[in-house]
């Protein structure tokens, strides 16, 4: 028997027409006032860069803390490739104290998507010498705690300087999440006391079982972190509950699913990355198929992911049975 399910987020890539940016953005802010509403625990933006989606999540969210009281707000996740991790740390806590310390930095690491095809826009004199590995976020989370970042503080003029990040928010380090897809980056964010976002893409390295990989992941990294079993892990799936959903919805639903149901069947490409099926159905049954996943069982809290290409109505549906159906199927209960 599974615990209660005792956080419950969701995650959404905010699409926009290219011609006409704003109304999309404006849904998106509209759909985490509403999470808010339902009593979701928490809201998550994707990267979505060189695309129609989100491409500064920490900006919407600047809008999003304004609009909203209690929600905790995220980034799944902030590819720290295409990052200055100084100038994000301003970011981030800036966004941090206009919500009160709602903001959840999650980031992840490895060259940007794309990288040929744009580096020497991104990085025109040092492309070649850009550093990818997780020191980017070391970096990241030592300016959130504060460690100095200047040689310098003192007075100069009527202008006064400090040795760290400013506004420095105390506790925003602690709320980094790094998002893992392979045993050896849950095992290194074990290590460094971060969070852990788990998603429906993995490596499969020691197995092909998405679900067990899932569950590999999150045994490594608590057996690494200073907390332990304590340590926070979350998991990621695609998950669209029907039960009010209209008969077109339900077929577009199916139909979705159905069109990325071969990619999930083995291994992808040269890195062997494992696609999670989407969940389609009545909460009931998608509650039981949750209870008998093994990468559900290790975590008690989730960020379900919402579909790419749905329409702000259907989104409207899916976010509410999951706040009034599903989530107490899983024995949680809305804020």
């Amino acid at each position: 028997m599974t615990a209660p399910l005792r956080r419950l987020g969701f995650l959404t890539i905010g699409l926009f027409d290219e011609h006409d940016p704003g109304p999309g953005h404006e849904a998106t802010l509209r759909l985490i006032e509403l999470g808010e509403q339902l009593g979701f625990d928490s809201a998550w933006l994707r990267h979505r860069h060189l695309q129609h989606g989100i491409s500064s999540p920490v900006a919407v969210l600047a809008a999003a803390s304004q609009r909203t009281s209690r929600i905790e707000l995220g980034t799944a996740v902030t590819p720290l490739g295409l990052e200055n991790p100084f100038r994000l740390a301003e970011d981030l806590a800036t966004v941090d104290v206009l919500s009160g310390g709602r903001l959840n930095p999650g980031v992840s690491v490895g060259p940007p998507m794309n990288y040929e095809h744009l580096k020497d826009h991104l990085y025109p004199h040092t492309a070649d010498a850009e550093d990818f590995s997780y020191d980017r976020v070391s970096r990241l989370v030592a300016n959130l705690r504060g460690e100095p970042v200047s040689t310098f503080e003192g007075t100069v003029g009527i202008e006064t300087y400090s040795t760290r990040i400013q506004p420095h928010s105390p506790g925003l380090a602690e709320r980094v999440w790094y998002g893992a897809a392979s045993l050896g980056s849950a095992r290194w964010a074990g290590e460094q006391g971060l969070n852990l976002l788990t998603s429906s893409v993995v490596k499969a390295e020691e197995d092909d079982d998405f679900a067990r990989i899932q569950r590999a992941q999150v045994e490594e990294f608590r057996a690494r972190h200073p907390l332990g079993q304590a340590a926070r892990a979350s998991q990621g799936l695609v998950v669209v509950p029907t039960d009010s959903a209209t008969p077109e919805q339900r077929a577009k639903y199916e139909a979705y699913a159905e069109s990325r149901l071969a990619r999930t069947r083995e291994p992808q490409g040269p890195a062997r990355m494992m696609f999670a099926p989407d969940l389609v159905g009545e909460s009931a049954a998608i509650a039981e198929q949750l209870q008998a996943h093994a990468g559900y069982q290790a975590v008690d809290e989730v960020v379900f992911a919402l579909p790419f290409t749905f329409e702000p109505d259907d989104y409207v549906q899916i976010l509410t049975d999951v706040a009034t159906r599903l989530g107490p199927e899983l024995g949680w209960s809305p804020t």
